[in-house]
């Protein structure tokens, strides 16, 4: 149950209000929106304001300009596909504290809106400096937080600003911590997780909490290649964290123990698709270590040659192979809740026909099984920038039980830490 104060709790009738929302989305080199999620998904919070007849103030950031104005860092456009979503005019000022603000504040009338240029283009928001907050907070009589993916962050619009105006959350944020908190807290079992990224550094609190819940856990991407070389094996010129290997370690010999006192699965790929470039017209193959089933099926006769079972040293591992794509599908299936945060492969490289790159197989195969493709839809949560990416790029954030818009914080909030932005607004 979410425990703070939402904008049903307060009296917005009229009001001017200051809501901070995630536009941190993909632009084009000509500056076009190439996936909206997370602006579609402020919707609902800001038609609920709408109808309150509120003067509505949005603030956001896009991208890390390091707090000076960068045109390529403009919200701007996000003003334009915001106008689109809620068939009304959404007004632009080129600054977010200032005398054009002033005006352009003061001269909204109830049931309008304005955008304000990127927060990031002064370094004092992410100092949480108290006095751009209290700039900020002349533009309203109450404080809405609704960027669940800054509320990680103590910054000066997730955290100082709440120290000069009432704060409360919208519909996003509460729906968002709700839904990740009760997934974590009580899922329907069995529970599975699927993790992938680059570094176990980046995710090792979210994989020792879920090794501590969860029925079943796999892990994929370059994350995977960490722990392979952890048990021995040998990646080629894949990516991997020399530093990461005593935390692999420790997380493996924890995931054996608890293996040994219940019903509980820990699965590393045990084959891949490999290849000495990332070029999309790279020549491909698989490489099963672990699993030799491939290579003997492509063999026989004859006796597997070794090098089908082992990854060169001048390849590398893109993505995992169809057996352990497979085998993760088939724990998804007997799952009633899973988690999903990381892709399985560089999802990144486009396909020279169809619209699955070389590397993203094993990523599709995660798709059908979550969507029910194979019989069993269980309850998905997914997470993570480069998953929710994908999954925004092949136009399926709709199949999906809950797709987060927040990749730090929802990490942040599955691993059981606190989140400041949350922390900050008033409690109900």
């Amino acid at each position: 149950m979410f425990t703070k104060k939402t904008i049903r709790d307060v009296d917005l009738q009229d009001k001017r209000v200051l809501m901070r929302a995630d536009y941190n989305v993909p632009l084009d080199d000509q500056g076009a929106i190439t996936a909206d999620y997370r602006i579609t998904q402020s919707v609902p919070t800001i038609k609920a304001l709408l109808e309150k007849n509120v003067r509505l103030v949005i603030c956001s950031h896009l991208g890390r300009p390091d707090g000076t104005p960068t045109p390529k860092y403009s919200l701007r456009p996000i003003a334009v596909r915001l106008s689109e979503l809620l068939g009304r005019d959404v007004q632009f000022v080129d600054d977010c504290i200032g005398p054009n603000v002033e005006k352009a504040v003061h001269d909204l009338q109830g049931g309008q809106i304005l955008l304000l240029e990127n927060l990031r283009f002064h370094p004092e928001e992410e100092q949480n400096d108290d006095g751009f907050a209290s700039q900020l907070a002349q533009w309203g009589d109450i404080f809405v937080q609704d960027g669940f993916g800054v509320v990680h962050r103590a910054h000066a619009s997730t955290d100082a600003i709440t120290h000069h105006l009432p704060s409360v959350a919208g519909y996003l944020l509460e729906k968002e911590v709700d839904t990740i908190t009760n997934v974590m807290d009580n899922p329907q079992r069995p529970l599975a997780a699927i993790v992938g990224g680059a570094k176990i550094s980046d995710k090792i609190d979210i994989l020792n909490k879920l090794i501590g819940i969860a029925d079943f856990v796999a892990v994929g991407g370059a994350m995977a290649n960490t722990f392979l070389v952890a048990k021995g094996h040998k990646v080629g010129k894949s990516k991997y964290e020399e530093s990461d290997l005593g935390m692999a370690r420790d997380i493996l010999a924890r995931a054996e123990e608890k293996s040994k006192h219940s019903r509980f699965v820990f699965y590393l790929p045990q084959d891949g698709v490999v290849a000495t470039s990332l070029d999309k017209t790279a020549s491909t193959r698989l490489v099963d270590w672990d699993a030799d089933l491939i290579s003997e099926v492509q063999s026989y006769p004859k006796a597997p040659d070794p090098t089908t079972q082992q990854v060169a040293d001048n390849e590398m591992i893109l993505d995992i192979g169809p057996f352990s794509a497979a085998f993760m599908a088939g724990g998804v299936q007997l799952a009633s809740t899973v988690i999903w945060n990381g892709t399985m492969g560089v999802t990144e490289t486009p396909a020279v026909h169809g619209p699955v790159g070389p590397f993203a197989h094993a990523t599709e195969v995660l798709i059908e099984a979550l969507t029910g493709e194979f019989g069993v839809r269980p309850f998905s949560l997914v997470g993570g920038g480069d998953t929710v990416g994908y999954i925004e790029q092949r136009k399926l954030t709709g199949a999906f039980n809950h797709v987060s818009t927040g990749g730090g914080a929802s990490l942040e909030l599955m691993a059981g830490r606190r989140l400041p932005g949350v922390d900050a607004l008033q409690d109900n």
